[in-house]
């Protein structure tokens, strides 16, 4: 009985599996399609490559992706440890309630109506005040910022959910003044979750399609946007290779994280072995 059930999670297991990482693989391997259909196979070849590289507009709008992914995660971590801070540690305040909705508004805030929000804000401000001039980078690294911080905010509420808090208190006890406590103490404990959620806030933006559209203008063209608009007119292998590209870096990122982590976790169990 124990033997058929095990297989019987077994196969589901695979299954699982084969359906969430069959089509990645398969998108992979048309990178290395010969035919001009991504969805024809014309033989092996590696031309789609050398034709991405060759194709400016595409690394463009890469490049522009991974620089306002990397500008709005960082603010967005900034701000949305300040926020998870408060709301964690500060206890009932005057316009907590506010304030809490306010920073997790964006969670389930569909991203069409914050797009269009957004794009109405910024027409408003140039109006009035001639800043931002035009929809462009600028514009889509606040947009991003302005929804990422959300998460970043909930990941680091939670974890200082977790954290003793008599260990800031004790610090506090021996002299230590609050913005010592601070960095010496609360922000070392956060690192992790602060880690986390800056990754996923990079994730999120460099994904999102949606508000980028309401909020870009003429010569800020996305990775996410530029995919889409040739989907509409027909993908080319070269976005399977920008694709592969992308998976493998990530991976590869991935896995050498998870080593460091396994490796200084086991020094510490090792140096605390060897302390008792």
């Amino acid at each position: 009985m124990r033997h058929g059930r095990s297989t019987f999670l077994t196969v589901w297991l695979v299954a699982g599996f084969v359906f969430l990482y069959g089509p990645i693989l398969l998108m992979m391997a048309y990178s290395f399609n010969a035919s001009r259909l991504a969805t024809v196979w014309g033989g092996f070849s590696t031309k789609w490559y050398g034709e991405l590289f060759a194709n400016k507009m595409v690394i463009d709008a890469a490049l522009l992706s991974l620089q306002i992914a990397a500008v709005s995660a960082t603010v967005a971590t900034v701000l949305g440890t300040m926020a998870g801070i408060a709301l964690a540690r500060f206890g009932r305040f005057r316009g907590r309630l506010l304030f809490s909705g306010m920073v997790t508004a964006p969670l389930v805030m569909p991203e069409v109506i914050t797009g269009l929000s957004l794009l109405l804000l910024f027409v408003a401000l140039e109006g009035s005040f001639g800043w931002p001039a035009g929809r462009g980078m600028m514009t889509i690294t606040i947009a991003h910022i302005t929804f990422s911080m959300a998460y970043v905010a909930v990941v680091i509420q939670s974890r200082l959910a977790m954290v003793d808090v008599s260990l800031e208190e004790a610090a506090m006890d021996l002299g230590s003044r609050p913005a010592r406590v601070l960095f010496d103490i609360t922000l070392p404990l956060l690192a992790p979750a602060m880690v986390s959620g800056w990754l996923l806030a990079f994730t999120l933006s460099l994904d999102d399609l949606v508000i980028a559209t309401f909020t870009s203008g003429p010569g800020a063209t996305t990775l996410p946007m530029l995919i889409f608009s040739k989907v509409r007119l027909g993908l080319t292998p070269d976005i399977n290779a920008l694709a592969t590209i992308i998976i493998v870096v990530v991976t590869t990122v991935v896995v050498l994280g998870t080593v460091i982590s396994n490796r200084v976790q086991h020094r510490r169990l090792v140096a605390g072995s060897r302390a008792n």
